[in-house]
């Protein structure tokens, strides 16, 4: 149960229940319901909960004001109240098309990270045992242990499917029929079929690339497929442990289910929405997901032949770099084939053995950022993560904590391919396709001769790759999210206090006033911070202090600041101006941005919003003001950007 749960079954309670809430929205400071009868929520009871700072009713929303921990708090509501699907926010910035595709993938991980990790180790704990020789390959122990901590990753679709249909706002049991028909049993089979039993020289056998030119030739296709669906023929794939697929796949069904409630009538839509979106959806996967990423995973099989060719050392460099992005995308098996391939007629493989660092560089990341993080709930998965990718399972490590940091990832991406270029210069060889991780080392033995050599060198790259990952990430990586905390005062010899005062200047021209007359009750109230209200006579907004972008909502009209020093700041121009979307105001800065003091912020234009019928008063709020003995406001009737406009005082 979260923080915040409690107060969320309260609030939710007091608005009238589940079925009185239309929808949701948040800002900055408060929860922003649409109910169907406001006449059911208790404003008395509400105003005098503790967490809530008052109730507020304008432009047909029921405003509950929590301040500025209101996310968290939303986050709560919506699973109290069982809206997710449908809950909207205003709070969050708009992501770039790669940042919103990693907020997705690692999203779709967050709810499962914990079990992820827990069979991820019961995987490497059988390998240790088979290696160890507690038990032989394929006893019950075996087949038991590893049923517990493989079928998780097997049926990975199906958890995905369940979470990516919250996150799309999909009906979650539709989600799961979609993952499900995506590793049936009857499906699986004949696309291994279709890739085991391809003629030489075609699709999905790792012999020579088939020219682009005949990927679209009857003979192709025949080899390549088993079954065909309304005459169009099936393309072979293994979706066994993807990830990308499913998400696709839950993301069109989620469209398609929004057209079919709007043209099934209300009382037959429990039946005929899913019947329609499993009829449309699961096909389109299978005849157009399906085969863009073959095609893909063809191409690039093609294209590391061909850089095999000019420069294995080369090869090895990109598949370490490159590798676990493969992974998430499911295109390894373009190299996959190819090592079976070479195993089978020459004994060994140079091939895949390029990639045996990487897990390692990954583990590495991991451990570094454990003595960094400063989210505890986070910090305590680096240790089972860790383990797991030890024994060569690095999906929780990768989704859950290195791919939604982004810098951690590309450092161990960087890792692998150092790891990957000296397995390739000291040409070390596979023998086997068997154990992963630490296990796996032994794939380096041959059997025949007894030669180790290439186990220990296997060792060198393993020791390299973790060296430089856990450094650089210890040495160069900072968590963003670190919450910067303002230190006490401190007594002097004598016992005195010793204070210090931190200025803070201001961020809009105008005319200075009370706090207390705002003209919005949560601002004139106090409760969310001490600060002042400017009139603005000058439509822009420049940076008070150093320090950072914490929050810069889409709408532009609010943007919240955190100096070098600590020092928390909420700017918010104009009241109501969230309705406006972003109309008439620019910003110069994204969200994260490290700004100096001096720097335009926020452009909006004074006589527009004044035109659409809003007030200009801009409150200037320390929001973190219990952090300070007090906060000395500027007596001034004007003010100028750049003059002092508050000091507070630790």
């Amino acid at each position: 149960m979260g923080k915040y749960r409690e107060l969320a079954e309260e609030i939710v309670q007091n608005v009238g229940g589940k079925g009185n809430i239309n929808s949701l929205t948040h800002c900055i400071t408060r929860l922003r319901f649409k109910l169907k009868d406001e006449g059911k929520a208790n404003d008395d009871v509400l105003k005098n909960m503790d967490g809530v700072v008052t109730v507020m009713k304008s432009g047909g929303q029921y405003q509950v004001v929590i301040g500025n921990h209101v996310p968290q708090v939303f986050d709560e509501v919506i699973d109290v109240a069982g809206i997710s699907g449908d809950a909207s926010t205003e709070s969050g910035e708009k992501m770039k098309p790669f940042d919103a595709l990693i907020d997705i993938i690692s999203g779709c991980f967050q709810p499962f990270l914990g079990v992820l990790c827990a069979t991820g180790m019961i995987k490497g704990l059988n390998a240790l045992l088979l290696f160890l020789k507690v038990y032989k390959a394929g006893s019950g122990e075996d087949i038991m242990l590893n049923a517990v901590g493989d079928a998780f990753f097997m049926f990975l679709p199906v958890m995905v499917a369940f979470t990516a249909s919250k996150k799309f706002g999909l009906a979650p049991f539709t989600g799961l029929a979609i993952g499900v028909a995506l590793v049936y049993p009857s499906i699986q089979l004949n696309s291994l079929s279709a890739m085991k039993y391809a003629p030489a020289g075609k699709l999905f056998t790792g012999m020579p690339a088939v020219p682009l030119g005949t990927l679209f030739s009857g003979t192709v296709f025949e080899s390549a497929y088993y079954i065909k669906f309304l005459g169009i023929p099936l393309i072979a794939n293994n979706y066994t442990s993807s990830v990308v697929p499913i998400i696709v796949m839950v993301w069109l069904a989620s469209k398609i289910q929004k057209w079919a409630k709007k043209i099934v009538p209300e009382m037959l839509q429990n039946f005929f929405v899913p019947f329609f979106v499993l009829l449309i959806a699961v096909p389109i996967g299978f005849l157009v997901v399906g085969p863009m990423l073959t095609f893909a995973t063809n191409g690039l099989s093609a294209a590391f032949k061909a850089i095999i060719a000019f420069s294995p050392a080369l090869f090895g460099v990109i598949l370490g770099l490159l590798w676990q992005v493969l992974v998430i995308f499911g295109l390894h098996w373009a190299v996959v084939p190819i090592a079976i391939t070479n195993i089978g007629l020459q004994g060994f493989d140079q091939v895949l053995v390029t990639s045996f660092a990487c897990s390692f560089a990954q583990t590495a990341v991991v451990a570094a950022m454990y003595f960094k993080l400063k989210d505890e709930k986070l910090k305590g998965l680096c240790i089972p993560a860790v383990i797991s990718g030890i024994c060569g399972v690095t999906e929780p490590a990768i989704y859950g904590i290195t791919l939604p940091k982004k810098t951690p990832f590309a450092i161990s991406m960087v890792g692998g391919a150092i790891g990957g270029a000296i397995l390739s210069i000291m040409h070390v060889k596979s023998y086997q396709m068997g154990g992963l991780g630490i296990f796996g080392v032994v794939n380096f033995i041959n059997q025949k001769t007894g030669d180790a050599s290439g186990m220990f060198s296997s060792f060198l790259a393993i020791a390299v790759a973790m060296v430089f990952s856990f450094v650089v990430t210890l040495v160069f990586w900072k968590d963003k999210s670190e919450v910067i905390e303002v230190k006490a005062a401190v007594k002097k010899p004598d016992g005195e206090m010793e204070t210090k005062t931190f200025d803070i200047s201001s961020p809009v021209s105008g005319t200075i006033l009370p706090l207390s007359e705002a003209v919005d009750e949560a601002f004139a109230s106090g409760l969310l911070g001490k600060g002042v209200v400017i009139e603005p006579t000058e439509g822009k907004v420049i940076a008070p202090f150093d320090g950072e972008v914490k929050i810069l909502f889409p709408t532009k009209h609010a943007i919240g600041l955190v100096s070098d020093e600590g020092v928390e700041l909420l700017i918010h121009i104009g009241m109501d101006t969230v309705k406006l979307d972003g109309e008439y105001f620019t910003a110069f800065v994204k969200q994260g941005d490290h700004v100096k003091k001096g720097q335009e912020l926020v452009a909006f234009d004074m006589d527009a919003i004044r035109a659409a019928g809003y007030e200009l008063q801009t409150p200037v709020i320390i929001t973190n003001s219990d952090s300070y003995i007090d906060i000395i406001e500027n007596d001034a009737d004007e003010v100028k950007n750049s003059e002092l406009l508050m000091t507070a005082i630790v």
